[in-house]
């Protein structure tokens, strides 16, 4: 099967069983997505949101974190993964955000990698998400799916390459979605460790599948 034919049923597949798919981060605005996206490297979205309603209401906007210490921040966070580095990072990014952009989450990529804590995928999150940009964010999950699919060669070995790949051959109006069907496919059902398979719909066109029915034929 050809690339094109692959991308082509994955994009069929997803509009017409999962058309609308959201993040699981919890949020009211764009400042507590910031928040939460930075919180959530190397942790779960379940954790986060457990996280997070004590944290916005303590510091419901970046003028309130900006003023905190970072061992404040650390009381409402220490059940996350890295927390003393996070809440150095929120502390930092507060600041940042309120002295070069006014309090105002920025809409490009390289505005928001000057914030600690937030690096290319974070910044992909948020444009993605909060600006409906066609920016395509890989984390793990996005990494292993689009290997397992064949939507990215073995040969993209960095999260960079794999964005390129995909980005190539996705049309921009539904890289936003991608994202999250990526995402939330490898959550569920492509996982990590043990894919389930039997319940996933993309066998017809996954290299992986592909290869697991040659290997015990």
């Amino acid at each position: 099967m050809q690339k094109k034919e692959r991308f082509r049923l994955f994009i069929e597949y997803f509009t017409q069983h999962f058309p609308e798919p959201q993040t699981e981060l919890n949020f009211s605005n764009p400042y507590e997505l910031l928040v939460a996206v930075i919180l959530s490297a190397q942790c779960t979205d379940k954790r986060i949101n457990q996280v997070t309603p004590a944290l916005f209401a303590r510091f419901p906007e970046p003028e309130s974190l900006a003023a905190a210490s970072a061992d404040e921040v650390f009381t409402y966070i220490r059940s996350v993964s890295y927390p003393n580095n996070k809440a150095k990072h929120l502390v930092g990014m507060a600041k940042i955000l309120l002295e070069k952009f006014s309090g105002e989450v920025p809409a490009t990529v390289e505005e928001l990698q000057l914030m600690p804590g937030v690096g290319r995928k974070t910044a992909n999150v948020i444009l993605s998400v909060v600006y409906n940009q066609p920016t395509m964010a890989v984390d793990t999950h996005v990494f292993r799916v689009s290997h397992r699919l064949g939507l990215a060669p073995l040969t993209t070995t960095t999260p960079l390459a794999v964005e390129k790949a995909l980005m190539a051959h996705i049309p921009k109006v539904y890289v936003p979605k991608a994202h999250h069907w990526l995402i939330l496919h490898g959550r569920y059902i492509c996982l990590a460790r043990s894919p389930k398979c039997n319940e996933c719909d993309l066998r017809s066109f996954c290299k992986y599948y592909e290869k697991l029915v040659a290997q015990t034929a």
